[in-house]
């Protein structure tokens, strides 16, 4: 498996671009898995159940992308972990897999002494602040011929009011949060606390 960090800002198509060419090779056995952490420069992305009530500011430029999930942003501050895992090597077990992925977001918050929890109606990680819900991390991938791709966003120390242009992830009732409303903890620590957790998990 192949573990990528990326120092410099990504553009979300071209990223898209590699992780599609990935998945094409792995599934061809012509190269490795893949866990790539990133940043984005700032854009709104829609997965395949996207509605446009959840766009609250029409001049808001909309990526179309073929993840699961509704709209998000992404951009400065917001640890991106993309990953092009095969399932098939995992008893073709779906559920699974988003519990691996869920729960490495949870173990890896839990080192850093931050409590959080997944979700089952509203997929993602969720934390509790001055006692209401708020998501610190969204969730998206698609699985073609078994091999899972996308991945998931984690807040670190993004501007939180880049989401009130839309509803995110089509959920009204619920906030966001970020890691530095808790603890400022550099960013590589946090990659390599994901790394390890990922890695460990994904041995099923």
């Amino acid at each position: 498996m192949e573990i990528k960090i990326s120092k410099k800002p990504v553009k979300y198509e071209e990223a898209i671009e590699y992780l599609d060419e990935r998945v094409h090779q792995v599934s061809q056995k012509r190269n490795e898995e893949l866990i790539w952490f990133l940043e984005h420069k700032s854009v709104y992305t829609c997965g395949v159940n996207f509605n446009q009530k959840d766009v609250l500011d029409k001049n808001v430029k909309i990526v179309k992308t073929n993840r699961g999930g509704k709209i998000t942003w992404h951009g400065p501050g917001q640890l991106i972990c993309y990953f092009v895992i095969d399932i098939s090597k995992r008893k073709k077990d779906i559920r699974k897999f988003i519990t691996v992925i869920e729960n490495s977001i949870i173990e890896t918050l839990k080192d850093f002494k931050i409590s959080s929890f997944s979700d089952r109606k509203n997929i993602g990680i969720w934390v509790l602040d001055k006692k209401k819900e708020k998501k610190i991390a969204a969730i998206g991938f698609r699985v073609k011929k078994w091999i899972a791709f996308h991945g998931f966003s984690l807040n670190l120390s993004n501007n939180l009011d880049n989401y009130k242009k839309i509803v995110p992830c089509g959920i009204s009732d619920k906030g966001i949060s970020k890691i530095y409303d808790f603890k400022k903890i550099p960013k590589d620590k946090m990659i390599d606390r994901l790394k390890i957790n990922l890695i460990n998990n994904l041995k099923y």
